[in-house]
C-alpha cells in the first residue's frame, strides 16, 4: 500500500472569466470531497496582501489565480478520483475559460 499523495492544482482565469472558473471549481469540490478516499480538496484564489509593503507574484495575478490543495489517501484513491467523470467535464469545461492547457499539477512530498 504506498502513501498519501499529495498536490496543488494551478491555473489562472482568463480576464472576466473568473466568476464562471470559481464557479466551476466549487461544483467540483463538492464532487471530490464525496469520494471516499479523498483526505482534502481546498479551493483557493488569489488575493492581495494583507501586509503593508507586500505584492502577490507576478504569477498569481490577484483575483484571476486559482490554487487547489488536494491529498487522497493513496495512489489508487487519486486513480479513482481521476477517473471520474465529472472530472472530465469540469476540465473539458475549464479549458475554455482559463489561460494555460490545463491545470498546471506539482506534486507534494512531505520535508522530513
Amino acid at each position: 500500500m504506498s502513501g498519501e499523495v499529495r498536490l496543488i492544482a494551478q491555473f489562472t482565469a482568463r480576464h472576466g472569466a473568473e466568476e464562471e472558473v470559481e464557479r466551476l471549481l466549487l461544483w467540483l469540490t463538492n464532487q471530490v470531497r464525496l469520494e471516499p478516499g479523498c483526505l482534502e480538496f481546498t479551493p483557493h484564489r488569489a488575493v492581495r496582501s494583507p501586509a503593508v509593503g507586500v505584492e502577490s507574484s507576478v504569477d498569481a495575478p490577484v483575483g484571476r489565480r486559482f490554487v487547489v490543495t488536494e491529498r487522497y489517501r493513496d495512489e489508487a484513491a487519486f486513480a479513482a478520483h481521476l477517473a471520474a467523470p465529472y472530472g472530465a467535464e469540469f476540465n473539458r469545461a475549464l479549458g475554455l475559460h482559463i489561460e494555460e492547457s490545463g491545470s498546471q499539477l506539482t506534486f507534494l512530498g512531505v520535508c522530513e
